[in-house]
C-alpha cells in the first residue's frame, strides 16, 4: 500500500512539474496568436482534450442513420455555420482558420477522423475552452440530431466531391458587400434608376 502511494505521489509531482513547465513555456511565447503552436503543445493539448471528454461521452455511437437527405442537410449546415473557419473542404485554410490559436484543425486528417463519434459529437455540442471552437448545443433533441448529422458529414469529408463543394459555395454566408451588389444587379435588371450620389459641400 505504501509503495502504491509513493508511486502515486511521484506521478502527481511529475504531472505538476510538466504542467508548470508547460504554463511557463506558454507564457514565454506571449499572447499573440500570429505564430502557430509548436508541435509539442499541439500534442499535449490533443491528449488533454481527449482525457477531458468524459469516457461515457466518448463511447457514444451515432444514433442517426446516415442517408442522402441527412447528408444534404448537414452539408448545408456546415457551409453556413462552420465553413468560415474550417473551409468547405474542412481543411481549415481560411482567413479565420489559419489565424486562430490553435489553428482550425484539418477535419479530413487522421488526427480528427480517428476520434470516436461520441467525441466528435461532444466537441460540437460543448465547444472547446481557450480555442475558437464555440458550443453549438441548444439542449434540445432537434439540436442533438443536427450535431449527430454533422458527425456523419465529418466522416464523409475526406471523400467530398467537387460538385458538393460547388453547392456549398452557394450556401456560404455572404458579406454585406455581396448582398448589396446582388441587390444593385437586380435593380439594374428591373430598369430601376441607380441611387443618386450624395454630394458633400466643399470645405474652405
Amino acid at each position: 500500500m505504501a509503495r502504491t502511494a509513493k508511486w502515486f505521489l511521484l506521478g502527481l509531482a511529475g504531472s505538476g512539474v510538466v504542467a508548470i513547465a508547460g504554463a511557463l513555456l506558454f507564457a514565454a511565447r506571449g499572447i499573440s496568436a500570429r505564430t502557430a503552436p509548436p508541435g509539442l503543445e499541439v500534442r499535449l493539448a490533443r491528449a488533454a482534450r481527449h482525457l477531458l471528454v468524459p469516457r461515457a461521452a466518448r463511447a457514444r455511437m451515432n444514433p442517426v442513420p446516415p442517408d442522402a437527405q441527412g447528408l444534404a442537410d448537414s452539408r448545408a449546415h456546415f457551409a453556413d455555420h462552420c465553413a468560415t473557419c474550417h473551409g468547405n473542404d474542412g481543411k481549415g485554410d481560411t482567413p479565420y482558420g489559419r489565424n486562430l490559436y490553435p489553428r482550425a484543425p484539418d477535419l479530413t486528417a487522421v488526427a480528427t477522423q480517428e476520434l470516436s463519434d461520441g467525441e466528435l459529437f461532444y466537441l460540437i455540442e460543448n465547444g472547446i475552452k481557450l480555442t475558437g471552437m464555440p458550443a453549438f448545443g441548444i439542449g434540445k433533441p432537434e439540436g442533438e440530431k443536427e450535431s449527430w448529422q454533422l458527425v456523419a458529414f465529418l466522416r464523409h469529408m475526406p471523400k467530398i466531391t467537387p460538385e458538393e463543394l460547388t453547392a456549398m459555395e452557394r450556401q456560404n454566408p455572404r458579406s454585406i458587400e455581396e448582398i448589396e451588389a446582388e441587390i444593385a444587379a437586380e435593380a439594374f435588371l428591373r430598369g430601376d434608376a441607380p441611387p443618386a450620389t450624395t454630394s458633400h459641400p466643399t470645405e474652405h
